[in-house]
């Protein structure tokens, strides 16, 4: 079982800040993981992204994984970590909402989903035991269950019928997960993840399914999908409710900065998303003082960094005018310097917030954070 524990709490609100080991290092929470799909963070080396942006752990994805470079070359390789050369811990999804989101056609089973690569159009199937051997070849530290990830808007008896499926397949992750030993020297540990769309009767559902499996750590799945913010913000106080305390707990693809700090209050310990990565390849910029568009003219002879209260190598190093510079010129560099200086700013938000709950000043400082945290051009 992954070894976690509750730090500190905010008097006025259920955020927390958390601790918990692998067998490749501890990740501190909340925490925020770069998303590494194929066994890269777009734009930035491993070097960068361990020493400069101070990852803890990263995230990539079963069904890309599976699809390229192939179970076969990963276990050659002894693994994703040794692959990619990353020495700390990742947490690999289930590759579920892939299979639902970039497959033209698929068939769901009950004990499994009939897809085509989006790659080549060919025929795969993936079962719960599948999914758990995939990730066993890859050998994360954090494996995620095979669940159905429900569209937003869905109607209730889709979401009923999709939140009973996720919960009889992870009856199968479980025992797939308990009957198989990992292939490497390490340790691996199995969240589940708590589905129901936006009813709240079928979430406490899966919830109770879920605890009674005594998975090492539980998601919300099945959110920023579309649905109004506020129905986002909702859900998760919700289920947050029905979670361990002693677990961590995991929002799915969120998000924003605002959105992160709003579900931190509500009582989330990890978050992961491609927003950073994203935006920077589009010229677009997270600092404390606000979010910029460095397509924006005025930024041609602005020789001050990104963001005065950032130590990260691009704002060490470089100005706003070079890096405009830069995405005018389409210099690949732009998406390198860019995407680094994001994921800092990312890993500030979550460390100062983990800070501001030990210290007792969550709450407030939330509040004057998110007020700034908006487009300034």
């Amino acid at each position: 079982m992954l070894n976690f524990k509750v730090e500190a709490k905010d008097k006025n609100s259920k955020a927390r800040a958390g601790l918990f080991e692998t067998d490749h290092g501890f990740v501190a929470t909340p925490a925020f993981m770069p998303v590494g799909t194929q066994g890269t963070v777009k734009a930035v080396n491993q070097n960068l992204l361990e020493h400069d942006i101070k990852a803890q752990i990263v995230l990539s994805n079963t069904y890309h994984l599976y699809l390229r470079p192939g179970t076969e070359v990963l276990e050659k390789a002894g693994g994703l970590h040794r692959f990619m050369n990353w020495k700390k811990p990742i947490l690999t999804d289930s590759g579920g909402y892939q299979v639902f989101s970039l497959s033209d056609l698929r068939k769901l089973k009950p004990d499994g989903v009939e897809f085509s690569s989006h790659l080549d159009g060919s025929k795969h199937f993936f079962t719960p035991e599948k999914v758990i051997k995939i990730q066993r070849s890859i050998g994360s530290d954090i494996m995620m269950l095979l669940d159905e990830c429900t569209p937003f808007p869905c109607d209730y008896e889709y979401a009923s019928n999709s939140m009973k499926l996720t919960s009889e397949w992870a009856i199968l992750n479980r025992e797939a997960f308990d009957g198989t030993k990992p292939m490497y020297e390490y340790k691996q540990s199995l969240f589940g993840i708590v589905q129901g769309s936006v009813y709240k009767d079928l979430r406490e559902i899966s919830a109770e399914d879920l605890v009674n499996l005594e998975f090492d750590g539980l998601a919300i799945g099945g959110l920023a999908v579309g649905e109004p913010i506020e129905i986002m913000y909702d859900i998760t106080n919700f289920t947050t409710d029905l979670m361990p305390e002693n677990k961590p707990r995991y929002l799915m693809g969120v998000g924003r900065p605002e959105n992160i700090l709003e579900s931190i209050e509500r009582g989330i310990d990890m978050f992961d998303c491609v927003m950073p990565t994203r935006n920077a390849r589009h010229a677009i910029l997270f600092s404390w003082n606000g979010i910029y568009s460095l397509r924006n003219s005025k930024f041609k002879d602005d020789f001050r960094s990104i963001d005065e209260f950032c130590n990260c190598y691009t704002c060490s190093n470089y100005s706003l005018a070079y890096l405009r510079h830069l995405f005018n010129a389409r210099e690949l560099l732009a998406l390198e310097l860019a995407s680094i200086h994001n994921l800092h700013f990312y890993m500030e938000l979550v460390n100062t917030a983990r800070e501001n709950i030990i210290n007792g000043s969550f709450s407030n400082w939330k509040k004057e954070t998110i007020s700034k945290l908006t487009f300034k051009n």
